[in-house]
C-alpha cells in the first residue's frame, strides 16, 4: 500500500500531459559530436527547441552495460569521460544536470519483471551527455540513465521497455542513445572528412532496419540476426543496438515515425536516429 501511495505522490506532482512525450533513439557517433557544431549535434539542438520541454530524461546509453538493470539514483550525476585519445577540451567538458532520486525509485517500482538497483557510483556517460548538453544547453532538466543488462537478451530489452510507458504520459523523456549501424574494426579513417560514406553492407542493414521500423515489424529488429551476414558485420556487439529496442517497446500504435541524422560516416557507422510520436 505505502508502495502505491508513494508512486501517486509522485504522479500527482507532475504535471498532466494531454499528449504523451516523444521517444528517440538517438545515433550519438563520436564522442566529439559533444563539443562540435555539425550537423549532428545542431540537429540535436533542433530537436531541444521543437519537442515539449521535458519534466526529466531517462536515457538507455550504449555504453553502461551491466550485469542486472539498474537507474542512476544520485542527486548530482557526475560527468564521465569514457573514451581516450581526444583532445583535452573533451575531457574539460562538464555537464552538471541533477538526477532525480524520486524519479529513479518510482521507475524501480514501475518495473515489476525484474529487480532494478538503485545505483549511486555511475552518472552520465558520454552516450548521454554528449546528446544532452546539446539539446538541454542549461543543464536544467533532471537526467537520468537505465542501464543495458548485457547477459540478456534482445527481447528481454524490448520487454522491459514496455513497463516504463506510465512515465510518457508525465512529461519523461526516454532517449536510446547507440548506432544502428557500428563497427568500430571496420572504420575507414581515411573517409573521416567524406560527410556520407557507407560500405555496401552498412547501407542495405540501414535501409533494411529503416523499412521495418516503418512497418512496425519489431520481431525482424528483435530477430536482427536472421537479417545475414550483413547484420553481422552491422551488429558485430549489440550494445549500440540495444537502445533502439527500447524505444522500440515503448512505441504505441499508429505513432508517427520520422527519422533524422540519416547519414553514414566513416563507412560503418550510421548516425540514423528515429523520432516516434
Amino acid at each position: 500500500m505505502s508502495t502505491l501511495h508513494s508512486f501517486k505522490t509522485f504522479s500527482d506532482s507532475l504535471p498532466s500531459e494531454d499528449q504523451v512525450m516523444p521517444l528517440l533513439f538517438i545515433g550519438h557517433g563520436s564522442p566529439m559530436n559533444g563539443i562540435e557544431d555539425n550537423e549532428f549535434s545542431m540537429r540535436w539542438r533542433k530537436m531541444g527547441e521543437e519537442i515539449k520541454r521535458p519534466t526529466a530524461v531517462i536515457v538507455i546509453s550504449a555504453h553502461w552495460l551491466t550485469r542486472g538493470t539498474h537507474i542512476t539514483a544520485m542527486p548530482n550525476p557526475k560527468t564521465i569521460h569514457d573514451f581516450g585519445g581526444f583532445p583535452p577540451a573533451l575531457y574539460q567538458v562538464q555537464y552538471p544536470a541533477p538526477g532525480d532520486p524520486a524519479l529513479a525509485a518510482e521507475t524501480k517500482q514501475l518495473i515489476q519483471s525484474t529487480t532494478i538497483g538503485l545505483d549511486h557510483d555511475w552518472g552520465l556517460d558520454h552516450g548521454t551527455w554528449t546528446v544532452v548538453r546539446h539539446m538541454y544547453p542549461e543543464a536544467d532538466i533532471p537526467v537520468l540513465q537505465l542501464s543495458i543488462d548485457y547477459n540478456k537478451p534482445a527481447q528481454y530489452h524490448y520487454d522491459l521497455a514496455k513497463e516504463l510507458a506510465a512515465l510518457r504520459k508525465k512529461g519523461v523523456l526516454i532517449i536510446g542513445s547507440g548506432n544502428m549501424v557500428h563497427n568500430l574494426r571496420m572504420i575507414d579513417w581515411s573517409k573521416t572528412d567524406k560527410p556520407d560514406f557507407g560500405y555496401d553492407w552498412a547501407i542495405e542493414m540501414n535501409k533494411k532496419f529503416k523499412d521495418s521500423i516503418l512497418k512496425t515489424d519489431h520481431t525482424s529488429l528483435i530477430r536482427y540476426s536472421d537479417f545475414g551476414q550483413a547484420a553481422n558485420y552491422a551488429i558485430p556487439t549489440p550494445d549500440h543496438y540495444y537502445p533502439l529496442l527500447y524505444i522500440l517497446g515503448l512505441q504505441a500504435k499508429e505513432e508517427k515515425i520520422t527519422f533524422f541524422n540519416d547519414k553514414a560516416v566513416m563507412g560503418s557507422i550510421t548516425m540514423t536516429s528515429v523520432q516516434i510520436g
